[in-house]
């Protein structure tokens, strides 16, 4: 039986309370973008990171998800592509809306 070290690795929180997973975490787990991490507390204080079970979903999200693929089937003469002068329109809602994704949030949106 072999026997393997453990490795460990850290990361900084942003002022945001976000942080990169770092690769040896990432490998380990085989995470990739978009992928959901589980985060277990133990009774001793330590936490335990893993990959988050990718079968979990929201029941009432899939409720709604297959209500609107029955509508679609049943209804396709209600699709209707978006119009070019809506998307205009939102463009120019949010043209000037200015989002930096690493400012941190103000007290009342923590």
């Amino acid at each position: 039986m072999a026997l393997t070290l453990a490795s460990s690795s850290e990361s900084t929180l942003t002022d945001r309370y976000q942080t990169t997973i770092p690769e040896a975490v990432r490998k380990a787990l085989g995470l990739h973008k978009r992928d959901k991490i589980s985060y277990t507390v133990q009774a001793d204080g330590k936490v335990v990171i893993s990959r988050a079970n990718q079968t979990q979903s929201d029941p009432i999200l899939g409720q709604f998800l297959n209500f609107i693929a029955r509508d679609i089937e049943k209804n396709p003469q209600h699709l209707q592509a978006i119009s070019s002068d809506l998307v205009s329109h939102v463009q120019s809602l949010v043209a000037e809306v200015d989002l930096d994704l690493d400012a941190p949030l103000s007290d009342e949106d923590e």
